[in-house]
């Protein structure tokens, strides 16, 4: 069969095969790597997988990449970021190594409110340039795929510019973008004191309003793409909220999700990133696809998540940013048979990092996992962390060839190297974007 793009010759190719689910417990281990290993392409998606010389008898391609050497294995897939925002609080970093705790420059009005005053003056343009240089990083660090969460405008008209900014990126930009409202950010400054209207106003107006805005500017999901890239139409719209002390309570975090379930979205949460206040227990009841921070989380919690289909996001860079000596236990949630995805959390306060392989290095040292789990955690479980563990996370027939190679010819530098960028090429659904 005559292909588009075979790559050949891998001395590594990590397949992270699963079997269209995701990785759990000791599973995370296994990266289902093949020695000498080929990817044949066509149409955007991955036709063949196997030693390069079974690969090569079956299949000719019109482009041939030889990566000898090399590691080839799925491009990342960053499930919580907060890429798209204006501005920056670097003055609040300087604050933070001098003493002053996350939650006191919150009070104090900084924090995610310093970055709302200036999202919301941000003209359209000016927010979609500095969240495009902020993507452009992220892909020629190897990812490929990311969600991206509104939460930096707080009323409706610049939630919408936010989702507006995410929309022409994902368009425009190789990386697939999936698209997250994050209304629930924090209580703005306008509500100080009466957080159960502001909670009002989400439910009853501004998700309402967010569904119907992504309903006509998304596109039709049905119509063929004429690209290899679908619009962020075919992709579930999820909903966020910060189930977290000095942010929305228990309480207020159930009425937000249950109102966006009623309403189709898919559902994420924040939780326990300072304090334990329930929330990984409500994302397991609603079904959430994803239960996100999990630093605090009770180890009743643990087993609960566990053993449901909620993915648990890790997100290390975050107490790395913070200076916190607390990380997401994520060896308990291995050895419960959870399925434990890792993200970026790309911010502006807390960890401005496009890099997923700094988080994976960060991972091993701080969460004790080995490169092999952290690398299931950054690929397959991400993917499936976004909803999109169908379509890419892993090289397997049928899913999107996304993928990187590595100037290294031993996956284990992944955790081992720190701070340099091991990606010399970047290939989405077919065609090199990256090298």
């Amino acid at each position: 069969m005559h292909v588009d793009l075979i790559v050949t010759h891998a001395a590594q190719l990590l397949t992270v095969a699963a079997g269209r689910r995701p990785k759990r417990g000791a599973a995370m281990a296994d990266l289902a790597i093949l020695e000498d290993g080929a990817v044949a392409v066509r149409d955007g998606r991955v036709i063949a997988v196997g030693p390069t010389a079974d690969v090569l008898a079956e299949h000719s391609a019109t482009n041939l990449i030889r990566a000898q050497g090399q590691v080839v294995m799925p491009g990342f897939v960053d499930p919580h970021t907060h890429l798209v925002w204006a501005g920056d609080r670097s003055g609040e970093f300087e604050q933070r190594v001098a003493g002053a705790s996350y939650m006191e420059i919150m009070a104090a009005g900084g924090g995610i409110m310093s970055t709302v005053r200036a999202t919301r003056s941000a003209s359209p343009d000016d927010l979609l340039a500095q969240s495009r240089a902020r993507l452009d990083s992220m892909l020629a660090h190897g990812t490929t795929t990311a969600e991206v969460k509104t939460g930096y405008g707080l009323e409706l008209a610049s939630e919408l510019k936010q989702l507006e900014a995410i929309t022409q990126l994902d368009a425009t930009h190789p990386v697939d973008l999936v698209p997250t409202f994050l209304g629930a950010h924090a209580v703005p400054a306008e509500y100080k004191g009466r957080s159960d209207e502001y909670v009002d106003l989400v439910v009853h107006t501004m998700l309402p309003d967010v569904l119907e805005w992504h309903a006509a500017h998304s596109g039709c999901p049905d119509a063929p793409s004429t690209s290899g890239r679908s619009a962020s139409s075919d992709r579930l719209l999820f909903c966020d909220v910060f189930c977290e002390d000095g942010a929305f309570d228990l309480a207020q975090s159930r009425r937000v999700l249950q109102a966006a379930q009623l309403l189709g979205f898919g559902l994420k949460i924040h939780v326990d990133e300072f304090q334990s206040l329930g929330g990984t227990r409500l994302a397991v009841e609603l079904g959430a696809v994803s239960a996100d921070h999990l630093v605090c989380t009770p180890p009743e919690e643990i087993e609960l998540l566990a053993r449901s289909a909620t993915i648990a996001v890790a997100l290390p860079g975050t107490p790395f940013g913070l200076g916190h000596h607390g990380y997401t236990p994520a060896r308990a949630i291995i050895e419960a048979a959870g399925a434990l995805a890792l993200a970026s959390d790309l911010n502006p306060g807390t960890c401005w990092c496009e890099s997923m392989q700094f988080i994976i290095a960060l991972a091993c040292r701080s969460m004790h996992l080995t490169p092999a789990e952290a690398i299931s955690a950054a690929t397959l479980n991400s993917a499936w962390a976004v909803g999109l563990g169908n379509e890419t996370g892993s090289l397997e027939p049928g899913k999107w060839a996304d993928m990187i190679i590595l100037e290294v010819d031993d996956y284990r530098h992944l955790g081992y190297r720190l701070g340099s960028n091991l990606v010399q090429t970047v290939i989405k659904r077919g065609n090199v974007v990256v090298g």
